[in-house]
């Protein structure tokens, strides 16, 4: 029987099991033999990963012709415009390719008190507002989400997935560095 579990990979943890000479890896965190991510997320990013022994399992989660919603939280720099939020509504020409049209709408405090203290803390440049957006894709290309923002006049400082389908981080009572056996499909 194939198993699928839900982690909150903290910042600087890399998506792979094998030893890394840098970053802490996956099997600091978790003794599965036989699992692999279904999907990755960038070693700077942090929050919901998805693990299976599943090989079809795991390619309808991580492909993209699946359209499987993926939500990410990204804390940017600059004020919120409604201008460069459409833009990444609309989809976004990154040069190598073309974003689908994506979900975005700013956070307010209230929602984000839910995050955890990222060590170490993002820089905190008095000069600068920022402020928190959720995004929610269908694809999931290399570094996309901050790449998006980037061109959107939004440099990210801090990304966090939050949801893959139905699965949500915050109804999972999943701590910083947990993992525990999804309780269903995304």
């Amino acid at each position: 029987m194939s198993d699928l579990i839900v982690f909150n990979k903290p910042y600087g943890v890399i998506c792979q099991f094998s030893p890394h000479e840098k970053y802490r890896s996956l099997k600091d965190f978790i003794d599965k033999p036989g699992f692999y991510p279904a999907g990755r997320l960038d070693t700077d990013s942090e929050g919901l990963l998805l693990l299976t022994d599943n090989g079809v399992l795991q390619a309808r989660i991580a492909d993209p012709k699946f359209k499987q919603p993926k939500t990410y939280w990204a804390q940017v720099e600059g004020s919120p415009d409604e201008a460069r939020l459409d833009m990444l509504r609309r989809g976004v020409d990154l040069g190598d390719f073309v974003t689908r049209p994506a979900k975005a709408r700013v956070l307010d405090g209230e929602e984000t008190e839910r995050l955890w203290p990222r060590v170490p803390p993002v820089r905190e440049r008095k000069t600068v507002p920022d402020f928190w957006l959720e995004i929610t894709l269908t694809e999931g290309k290399n570094r996309q989400v901050r790449r998006m923002t980037a061109k959107a006049g939004y440099p990210c400082l801090r990304l966090v997935r939050v949801g893959i389908g139905r699965l949500k981080l915050f109804d999972l009572d999943l701590a910083l560095g947990e993992w525990k056996p999804a309780p269903h499909l995304p």
